[in-house]
């Protein structure tokens, strides 16, 4: 006779993490592509065409590169949770508007079998996949991947190789080819209607799916305020303009979309607290000394090795309790007799 009860496991063994949630990585992941849309839109309308190809190429090779290297290694297909999808739009939002199309398609391949698949997929990958996609894109075709171009609203892209607000301020520059005061200059690096990545510009759009996402409960806010507190404060000590730190670059855009990953940042608040710090101090020093303008990738990239350690070293002893003090211990027993 069939026994339905005994059939039923009495205990189920899984793999962490254990915290049961009705909301699943496909909603997030799709509130995550709404949160990055409005600067997306806002990047296409600035740049053109070429910036939506480049949209379009780097989400398709990335949820090709997943379908076909799960398929080739006959593992469970992923393609519907929308995780690829987020790792293109994120490369495409983090490159010149005028990157040529191929190479585009190929740092995002890279990022998805190299920075993802290689270490497991989606949930064990130890750093950011769009960031290592970007790593390789600037090392592989340093030229193109630091070729700007001016806005254009609403029209063609303007051929004409342009310095971003962080090129001007690493050669010496000044700023005020962006207003004529500074108030301008502020406003418009706040806009982004200046020269840049498809996606990182608009401070006032990343700002908007930063609060999406902080209303969603889908990310924390230690992470990405800490990082960009510490630029901010570090660019000041070093004699830097500490707005147009922040204003500038993918400061902003880094720490609310790539500081606040599940996978490759911390988990505990403390860890998120030191991860910011990290990875905006040495997005500082980079900037200060380091040869190129940018630093953030690099100081998020850097800290994501150390994810895995602070996670350790933050992490409470579980059923640990702090013993008492002897003579705390000692006076209480006195007090009750």
């Amino acid at each position: 006779m069939s026994d339905t009860k005994a059939e039923a496991p009495l205990l189920l063994l899984s793999s962490s993490p254990h915290i049961a949630s009705p909301v699943g990585g496909r909603v997030i992941m799709a509130w995550v592509l709404a949160a990055i849309a409005p600067a997306a839109i806002f990047g296409v309308a600035l740049f053109g065409i070429p910036a939506l190809l480049n949209i379009v190429v780097s989400i398709a090779a990335a949820e090709f590169a997943e379908f076909a290297f799960r398929k080739i290694t006959k593992q469970e297909l992923r393609n519907g949770d929308l995780s690829a999808a987020v790792t293109g739009l994120l490369l495409a939002l983090i490159i010149p508007p005028g990157l040529p199309l191929w190479m585009t398609a190929l740092g995002s391949i890279f990022a998805i079998v190299v920075a993802k698949e290689f270490f497991g997929g989606l949930g064990a990958n130890v750093f950011n996949p769009a960031l290592i996609g970007r790593a390789f894109l600037l090392m592989s075709f340093p030229a193109a991947a630091t070729t700007w171009q001016n806005p254009s609203f609403f029209g063609a892209v303007d051929a004409v190789g342009a310095a971003t607000p962080l090129r001007i301020i690493k050669s010496g520059g000044s700023l005020s080819v962006l207003g004529d005061s500074y108030g301008a200059i502020v406003k418009t690096l706040f806009l982004g209607t200046h020269a840049g990545s498809i996606g990182e510009s608009s401070i006032v759009l990343i700002l908007l799916g930063f609060a999406v996402l902080l209303l969603k409960k889908i990310i924390d806010w230690r992470a990405p305020v800490v990082m960009t507190a510490t630029v901010f404060a570090f660019s000041f000590l070093l004699g830097r303009d500490p707005l147009a730190a922040i204003l500038s670059g993918g400061v902003v855009f880094g720490a609310v979309f790539m500081a606040t990953d599940y996978v490759s940042a911390p988990v505990t608040a403390t860890g998120k607290l030191i991860f910011g710090f990290g990875a905006g101090l040495i997005t500082v020093l980079i900037r200060q000394w380091g040869n190129y303008p940018e630093g953030v990738s690099y100081g998020i990239l850097i800290m994501n090795a150390a994810t895995p350690f602070l996670n350790r070293l933050i992490q409470k002893k579980y059923g640990w309790v702090q013993p008492r003090k002897p003579a705390a211990a000692d006076a209480a027993k006195a007090g009750a007799k």
